[in-house]
């Protein structure tokens, strides 16, 4: 028997590949073939921000060696520029190149075109706001879980 709560976590697990399977459209669409769906969104998610991988990794949720592999391939690719922190040599920060924003601003057009299209349909502003509600409940749930001692 498939209950509500693990038919969500199903749902939540097909609609992120659906997700990453749309920017790999866009990104076939434009003939784009040296930086695959994920690095789209650790791309997207640097934005106009200086930042190191470590807070990448924190803000994005991301794993940390993926992150750390992705973010190589992208300054490989002229996505990003690295570079040493100028306070703690230990420490390097990445930034979108002009490149970078490039693809960003695309990535940002896409979403605009989308959010255009939604609106045309059963998914309103007001539904959304209710699912990200529910989500964000959910992820608090989980963050709980993950608390040492929690359950116990």
């Amino acid at each position: 028997m498939v209950t509500s709560y693990y038919e969500s976590i199903q749902l939540i697990e097909r609609l992120h590949r659906h997700f990453l399977d749309v920017l790999k459209v866009e990104l076939d669409k434009k003939n784009i073939q040296d930086i695959n769906n994920v690095q789209c969104m650790i791309l997207y998610n640097v934005g106009e921000e200086e930042m190191t991988v470590g807070e990448l990794t924190i803000r994005g949720y991301y794993l940390g060696s993926n992150v750390s592999y992705n973010v190589k391939k992208m300054v490989e690719n002229d996505y990003l520029v690295q570079e040493r922190s100028v306070h703690d040599k230990r420490s390097i920060r990445v930034r979108l190149s002009d490149k970078g924003v490039e693809l960003r601003r695309m990535i940002s057009d896409m979403f605009d075109r989308h959010e255009e299209q939604i609106k045309d349909g059963e998914l309103t502003d007001e539904r959304l706001e209710e699912l990200n509600k529910t989500l964000k409940m959910l992820e608090r749930f989980w963050a709980q879980q993950t608390n040492f001692g929690a359950g116990f």
